[in-house]
């Protein structure tokens, strides 16, 4: 019995060790790959959101929110930004994709996907850099 108190409390530190090193890292490897405005984030703009949020959209005619270019999408609203970059959290940007507030974005269109919503999330988390 005292052989296997032995094992059982290396296979803890063992558990314990990997976690402190996932925890260090703090993504997994979907989350660490550089997310590129160009080539992941303004694709899902494009595709998602410009039918509003162009010039003389609805969506800019509303909130000043034009998703034509990073300078437009990171100056924001009327209201204030919807990016701050670093932290997906509070970003409204992802709060509206995500469905954490009282409305939803694309208003009365099909909801970005999982794999969207990641995308955009990762890009805002690492910055949100015009790269």
């Amino acid at each position: 019995m005292h052989g296997y108190s032995r094992k059982k409390t290396g296979l803890m530190w063992a558990i314990l060790s990997a976690s402190l090193a996932f925890a260090a890292t703090g993504s997994t490897a979907e989350e660490s790959s550089l997310v590129s405005f160009k080539s992941d984030v303004m694709p899902i703009l494009q595709y998602r959101c410009l039918e509003c949020h162009r010039a003389d959209g609805p969506g800019v005619a509303y909130s000043g929110l034009n998703l034509e270019s990073y300078e437009g999408l990171m100056k924001g609203t009327r209201f204030g930004p919807v990016v701050v970059p670093g932290n997906a959290m509070v970003s409204n940007l992802n709060v509206l994709v995500e469905g954490r507030a009282g409305i939803r974005m694309p208003h009365n269109r099909k909801r970005l996907t999982p794999c969207e919503i990641q995308v955009l999330r990762n890009w805002v988390t690492q910055g949100a850099k015009n790269n």
